[in-house]
């Protein structure tokens, strides 16, 4: 699985890039910890951030202030690793659909996680769209009917039934809590595409995009 977060220019006080790009590989618990030095949740203010890169062989600098203390954190930058490409393009979607994050907030509530994999049913024909679980208290499903009040796309071409593991998309749902939509892909090898929609409290959106390949193909009966 791969996870990629898109992050508009415009989210910025100030964006000033002097390249036409710039790449390189920091540790992400590294990089989090700094972001929370100052507590998960601050009360009465909020955490103002600068990030500085000089270029290549230099450390990545966090500048955070928050009630006029500064923290200055230099994060090590190394050679970038070349990401895996899931040659996932729109040409080849077999199937999407656009729901309302809360809807599968929900639907991932009542399913049962100790399941090993999430089973994924994508069709023109019923169910529609629909997730199931194999765990402890047994199978689970939930359906949604395509002319539901929390289906805002539904374009469905052919019949796909994919299993993914668990232990990968679970990550995902960190950034289904922060989302309002979501938009669910399969393409024809049932490479999953999970993109969702983040709109932070000015109105500006972001997206957060999770790739992740099927754990086996199941057999229609």
């Amino acid at each position: 699985m791969q996870a990629n977060a898109f992050i508009q220019a415009d989210i910025f006080q100030e964006f000033t890039l002097k390249e036409d790009s710039v790449v390189f590989q920091i540790n992400l618990t590294v990089l989090l910890d700094c972001l929370n030095i100052f507590g998960g949740s601050s009360v009465g203010g909020s955490t103002a951030l600068r990030m500085c890169y000089r270029g290549y062989g230099h450390p990545l600098t966090l500048f955070l202030e928050e009630g006029g203390v500064v923290t200055v954190c230099k994060i090590n930058t190394h050679e970038p690793e070349e990401p895996i490409d899931f040659e996932f393009s729109s040409s080849n979607v077999t199937n999407k659909v656009i729901l309302q994050s809360e809807s599968l907030k929900e639907a991932f509530s009542e399913l049962d996680m100790t399941s090993e994999v999430l089973q994924i049913t994508m069709s023109p024909n019923q169910p529609y769209f629909r997730l199931s679980t194999f765990g402890n208290s047994g199978n689970a499903h939930y359906d949604y009917p395509k002319d539901s009040d929390m289906m805002e796309l539904f374009q469905c071409n052919k019949t796909q039934t994919n299993r993914y593991k668990m232990s990968l998309l679970k990550p995902s749902t960190k950034a289904l809590a922060i989302s309002c939509k979501v938009s669910v892909r399969t393409d024809s090898r049932g490479v999953l595409s999970l993109q969702y929609l983040v709109r932070n409290d000015d109105g500006q959106i972001c997206f957060v995009e999770y790739f992740c390949c099927p754990d086996e193909e199941v057999e229609e009966e």
